[in-house]
């Protein structure tokens, strides 16, 4: 089955695009007298609470230095997705039945329960390539090319940075580009916005893939970013990074596995479906999302590393607001503390924090028009995040780096009370999320 949270995946691999377009500082780059690769690998385990959403993630990132400060870059990860996600709809004192994304068999949530889909499965897989060279200099360029396949996704990217050394090599600007097209194959189809949620159809649909369900067309969308930014030297102690970057997605931006619940305007409950006799169907009403199918985002970045008799103290802020009237806020704090010629711990400390889009809404209201756009999926609405966890790293005998990293991760929504009807006061509509991550990285080669 697919995974209901394919564009939390694209987003990290957004998130790694706009590192090489410069959100990071690159790390320096030593001239050798003959061409060597060194091999950065780690294996990452995050698994969310009460059975919902567990990832399994190998990464490599391999780099071949050659003179005159050149290097290429290649990158693989390999995710495996399990578990459950939230489809949108609110809790209910009686069992929700609904329809599974292939439209071919039904799940029951228990009463009380937030409606989750434990059916899907995914797994990824996601290359990178960079090169990097001077250009003269004072000027140096980077391009690269990313690619990634889910079971109902696919993405290919571009990208290219140019930056330039001033003030004795003490200023450094930069500007990137990155192009991207996704496609969506959603699993039976991708159903239009704001329509209801089908009965079961335990029968192919007539292409031979057995799908049924929604048979609705392949999507896709483009994703243009845009990044400049200054990295400053102030002391021999400090170094600061600012950058400006602007994003602007169009096409298919829904999430095709979401729904609303519609319910009664007095109670506050869903409205029943009456039962089709031999038919596997809903047992309550329910639409599919809404987006609008473009989105444009402006973020502001900082950062700034101090050193202090060995340590390193790394902090920066975040900044992003969009047309959908999200504004979100991020602050990340890392502290590098050696603990011996070849240790040391790394504490760290992230706050995150974001309104919610105009038109996330909890439920449809009965009889009420339909909106232009609305959206249940949580990651739009009014939330805060902490993620607080402590690195460990060690060099090995052969020199070799390695690490250990535990993290811990919460997430408290709020959904406004004029937003609520009747009985949805008395239910958890908007639950804590509790997620562990833990890390185990190992560097070697040159």
């Amino acid at each position: 089955m697919s995974s209901k949270d394919h564009r939390s995946i694209s987003g990290a691999l957004a998130a790694a695009t706009c590192t090489l377009l410069g959100t990071a500082t690159s790390e320096p780059v030593q001239a050798q007298d003959e061409p060597g690769w060194d091999f950065n690998t780690a294996l990452l385990y995050y698994a969310e609470d009460d059975d919902r959403v567990q990832d399994l993630s190998l990464n490599v990132l391999s780099r071949r230095v050659f003179v005159d400060d050149r290097f290429l870059s290649l990158g693989l990860t390999l995710d495996a997705l399990t578990g459950a996600s939230p489809n949108g709809a609110l809790p209910q004192s009686v069992p929700q039945t609904f329809t599974q994304p292939s439209g071919r068999k039904t799940y029951t949530t228990p009463a009380g329960d937030m409606p989750i889909d434990d059916t899907f499965r995914d797994s990824r897989v996601a290359i990178t390539a960079n090169w990097q060279q001077p250009l003269g200099r004072l000027y140096a360029i980077n391009v690269g090319a990313s690619a990634s396949v889910e079971y109902d996704y696919t993405h290919v990217g571009l990208n290219a940075r140019i930056s330039r050394d001033f003030n004795k090599r003490n200023t450094t600007l930069s500007a990137g580009l990155a192009l991207a097209q996704d496609s969506l194959d959603p699993v039976g189809g991708a159903p239009p916005g704001l329509t209801q949620m089908r009965n079961a159809v335990d029968n192919d649909d007539g292409d031979g893939d057995g799908d049924g369900g929604n048979s609705g067309p392949d999507e896709s969308k483009d994703i243009v970013d845009f990044v400049v930014g200054v990295t400053q030297v102030i002391s021999k102690n400090l170094l600061v990074q600012v950058n400006y970057s602007y994003s602007d997605a169009s096409g298919y931006l829904n999430d095709p596995y979401k729904i609303l619940s519609v319910v009664d305007g007095t109670s506050g409950d869903a409205v029943p479906i009456a039962p089709v006799p031999g038919v596997d169907s809903p047992s309550h009403l329910n639409f599919y999302e809404h987006r609008p199918d473009s989105r444009r985002k402006h973020s502001l970045y900082s950062q700034a590393k101090y050193y202090m008799s060995g340590k390193v103290l790394d902090a920066s802020y975040r900044y992003m607001t969009d047309d959908w009237e999200i504004d979100s806020h991020t602050v990340d704090l890392r502290l590098r503390w050696p603990t011996g010629e070849s240790q040391y711990l790394e504490p760290h400390l992230r706050f995150y924090s974001q309104s919610a889009a105009e038109f996330y809404r909890p439920h449809l209201t009965d009889g009420d028009p339909l909106p232009a756009y609305a959206s249940a999926d949580y990651r739009l609405g009014d939330f805060d995040a902490i993620t607080a966890g402590l690195k460990y790293g060690w060099k090995t005998g052969g020199g070799n780096d390695m690490h250990v990293r535990l993290e811990l991760y919460r997430q408290s929504g709020n959904i406004a009370a004029d937003q609520l009807i009747g009985n949805q006061l008395d239910q958890d509509n908007y639950p804590d999320l509790n997620a562990i991550i833990l890390q185990y990285g190992y560097q070697f080669g040159k």
